[in-house]
């Protein structure tokens, strides 16, 4: 009766023990493939492109893989799920641990960006964060004509008096550029694929400039993916000499995404991640979820890095305002 008894138990328990052996084996295998599109730098299309913005998210479901592949004692799948885990760690910790190197002697500069969500960014609490944080340089996307009218209002013009850029009726095109310094637009530098994003020479006390870019390439959606990755690939890459250079907002685009790496590895810094904030996220504010991704940036050349970077939300904008206090060689 017992022998029976022990026969009806595992004859029970059999199945349950299977399907537990084929989650974790099919979990294995998703998690994998996805390790090696964003290793790979594989994603492309309408789908992957969004989707591998939140590695940081995927990285953290691996782990709950891992637990399953334990739970159901599969070797192999333990196996596959630490090496997936292994490699995204790698590829995800070094942006919220920091480390970026600092020019001996640099000079500040303080660099605020913002998407104005189409103009529709509150004026005064831009404004406010210049004058609080003794902004040098705004750059500013989505600037509307009457935005630009809101700020000026607001006092931005007695903060920042120099001015370079463009506004625009429609939201998304109009790009503009603020600064406590003299500016000197510069043209030619590259050809932008997307929104406007103006370029202009800042003359820092003393006689030195320092290069600074507005970006804006679209977004990536379904349509417009193809235009995307070349708005982000068109964009100057870091120099070796003349003045040091500034990529400043809204790129559409994280450090998980495999054309902004290879803007990357010209030679900048991304001055989140090299401060250890580079998992704060920017995108989407003021909506029923909270920022889930990152895709505001400050980028330095070798001559220049970040001491301290903040985001601050802004009323009206789905995008918080990224501040860097850089320091220049």
């Amino acid at each position: 009766m017992l022998v029976r008894d022990d026969v009806e138990t595992e004859r029970r328990v059999r199945p349950r023990r299977v399907w537990r052996v084929r989650l974790a084996a099919g979990l294995a295998v998703l998690f994998a493939a996805g390790t090696a599109v964003r290793a790979g730098g594989l994603e492309a299309g309408a789908f992957l492109v969004p989707m591998v913005s939140f590695t940081p998210y995927f990285a953290l479901a691996a782990l709950a893989g891992l637990g399953v592949a334990v739970a159901a004692r599969s070797r192999a799948a333990i196996a596959v799920m630490v090496a997936v885990c292994a490699c995204l760690a790698w590829l995800v910790v070094p942006r919220a641990v920091g480390g970026g190197e600092v020019p001996a002697g640099g000079r500040p500069l303080r660099v605020l960006t913002a998407n104005l969500n189409g103009g529709r960014g509150d004026a005064t609490v831009i404004v406010d964060l210049v004058r609080r944080l003794n902004v040098d340089v705004l750059s500013i996307q989505e600037l509307t004509y009457s935005a630009r009218d809101r700020l000026a209002a607001a006092g931005l013009e007695a903060l920042l008096p120099y001015r370079i850029g463009r506004a625009d009726f429609r939201g998304p095109e109009g790009s503009g550029l603020y600064a406590r310094h003299p500016l000197r637009e510069r043209t030619g530098l590259f050809q932008p694929v997307g929104h406007h994003m103006p370029v202009a020479e800042v003359s820092l006390p003393g006689g030195s400039a320092v290069e600074v870019v507005v970006v804006h390439p679209v977004a990536p959606v379904p349509s417009t993916v193809p235009e995307w990755a070349a708005g982000v690939a068109a964009l100057p890459p870091a120099p070796a000499s003349g003045p040091p250079r500034i990529l400043a907002g809204d790129f559409n685009a994280t450090l998980d995404h495999a054309v902004f790496r290879r803007l990357l590895d010209t030679g900048y810094t991304d001055a989140a991640a090299s401060t250890g904030q580079g998992l704060n996220p920017t995108w989407p504010q003021g909506r029923a979820l909270p920022p889930l991704v990152t895709i505001d940036h400050v980028l330095t050349d070798a001559r220049a890095g970040a001491v301290d970077v903040q985001v601050f939300d802004v009323p009206g904008s789905d995008h918080r305002a990224l501040f860097a206090d850089l320091r220049v060689k």
